[in-house]
């Protein structure tokens, strides 16, 4: 699945309009540039490609007062809404290895309703299980990776990230299920994002041609 594209679209659908620097700022302030590929090049290329698909609606706004060029702002359309969340359900649920996935998932599942994402993490620890199951049919972790040879380090490595994933998703159900965050129907949701002018303390303050568009 594309982070970038779960990201951003759930940047734009958070603010109801933003244009391209704004969500760049966000994701910094997220930390996603660094534990994901969200640059500024793949950020601006996924809102122009996603307007051209129909998932944002790019609005040509006026020039700036202090005489800057004219900036796109785009806004979330309905069949961009069906695919940002398909696109979180997906992260929440794929026992994926790559951990940006999960983490854009975090990020955005309280957009979720509570019981919807209680169910989705519980699906995660399944799908763990699994495969951990499967794996376990030709190696056995007791017998330790001298087993397989210096091989048999990467199968150990995977069975315990496996059970390290499986126990940190126990954890978070729980914390879920005692009443943690406010989701989606709750009340009043907690801001992930900056407000226009904001100081992003977290900001990395590399500039890109993008930046004014």
């Amino acid at each position: 699945m594309s982070v970038i594209r779960l990201l951003v679209l759930g940047a734009v659908r958070q603010h109801g309009r933003a244009h391209g620097y704004q969500v760049r700022n966000d994701l910094e302030y997220w930390g996603a540039h660094e534990w994901s590929h969200a640059k500024p090049g793949s950020i601006y290329h996924a809102l122009k490609q996603m307007a051209k698909q129909g998932l944002l609606h790019a609005h040509e706004t006026a020039p700036s007062t202090a005489g800057g060029p004219p900036r796109t702002e785009y806004e979330i359309t309905e069949r961009g809404t069906e695919e940002y969340f398909r696109l979180l359900r997906e992260s929440l649920t794929s026992y994926d290895q790559k951990p940006d996935v999960l983490s854009a998932g975090l990020g955005l599942m309280v957009d979720l309703g509570r019981a919807e994402a209680l169910a989705l993490l519980e699906r995660r620890v399944r799908a763990i299980e699994e495969w951990r199951r499967s794996v376990t049919e030709y190696y056995t972790p007791e017998g330790g990776p001298g087993q397989l040879g210096h091989i048999g380090e990467i199968m150990d490595f995977w069975v315990h990230s496996a059970d390290f994933g499986a126990e940190w998703t126990r954890g978070l159900i729980e914390r879920v299920r005692g009443g943690a965050y406010t989701f989606a129907g709750e009340g009043e949701p907690f801001v992930g994002v900056l407000a226009e002018g904001e100081e992003n303390p977290y900001a990395t303050g590399e500039r890109h041609p993008g930046d004014d568009r």
